[in-house]
């Protein structure tokens, strides 16, 4: 079981748990893994108390932590963008449509309540400020998800001799994350919800590892299906460790043109679709699904 990634992050066994859940953490890392804690939803405040507890609870063993920083934001550039500020921006009629779309399959609407300053999701800003108060902990891998983390946060790694992680969905992903710098490449199949893209994982991982290897020696984890014994052997098999568990989705393609069908890198889209982009995709995933589907019938 032993491999090079439990010599860089200190580890018994190479499996990484990604969890929003601090005793999960912990418990993964006291057994000779490596849990690492999901820190989008949170403020510098409570990631302070939830790595606190984790300290008290891990026996010393390492951990790490893991972030949302989009390379690509509709609002990018702009400050102080709240919450409540994004959510207005979305028109009735989306609000109308998503509504209706609930109510046809029987779903019940729930909304949560925000405070007025509560920073818009996903915020490059308020991350960092979390990660600045992770490294008061003893972390010891920093994760990022949604793009090339930015420079910012792959100097911050280095400063404290902690390895940068990405997650990546495609061949294209994992090369522009190599270029960049980053220290683990996750490679995550579609099994894990197809949150990455339609290649599965154990056609992914392998086309990844040939398509870096010419570049640098990168250690690959392997995520996506990945839950039982004799899955984790076939990832070890392959020459890469697992990393079951739920972990975020990578970068959007490049190109954002529909595309009819297309066979590169053996993967085949099916149908034309058009990413969603903007404040429907940040705030609300129903609303984003109900505009993906609208535009989806005016593409036909």
């Amino acid at each position: 079981m032993k491999s090079p990634i439990c010599d860089m992050l200190g580890i018994e066994f190479p499996l990484l748990a990604f969890s929003h859940c601090r005793d999960v953490v912990a418990a993964v890392s006291r057994a000779g893994g490596f849990g690492v804690l999901g820190a989008t939803a949170h403020s510098p405040e409570s990631i302070e108390q939830e790595l606190k507890w984790i300290d008290d609870h891990a026996d010393g063993k390492p951990y790490g932590l893991d972030v949302l920083i989009p390379e690509n934001i509709s609002t990018a550039g702009e400050k102080d963008v709240t919450w409540k500020s994004l959510e207005a921006r979305i028109s009735p009629a989306h609000r109308d449509f998503t509504r209706n779309l609930l109510k046809k399959y029987g779903i019940e609407l729930t909304t949560t309540n925000v405070a007025d300053n509560q920073p818009q999701p996903f915020d490059a800003q308020r991350a960092m400020e979390v990660l600045e108060v992770s490294f008061q902990h003893p972390i010891k891998l920093i994760a990022n998800a949604l793009g090339v983390p930015p420079k910012a946060m792959i100097e911050m790694g280095k400063k404290h001799d902690v390895p940068v992680a990405a997650l990546v969905g495609a061949k294209e992903h994992a090369l522009r994350q190599v270029a960049a710098g980053v220290d683990i490449l996750v490679v995550q199949g579609t099994e894990a919800g197809g949150h990455c893209g339609e290649v599965s994982t154990m056609v992914l991982v392998p086309e990844v590892i040939k398509a870096i290897k010419p570049i640098r020696d990168v250690p690959v984890l392997a995520a996506g299906g990945i839950m039982t014994g004799r899955q984790m052997a076939a990832c070890m098999a392959m020459g890469r460790g697992p990393a079951p568990g739920p972990v975020r989705c990578g970068s959007p393609p490049s190109n954002p043109k529909p595309r009819r069908f297309s066979r590169e890198n053996d993967r085949g889209v099916l149908a034309r679709c058009r990413p969603l982009k903007g404040p429907y995709r940040q705030t609300c995933p129903a609303i984003a699904l109900g505009v993906d589907r609208r535009l989806g019938s005016r593409a036909r």
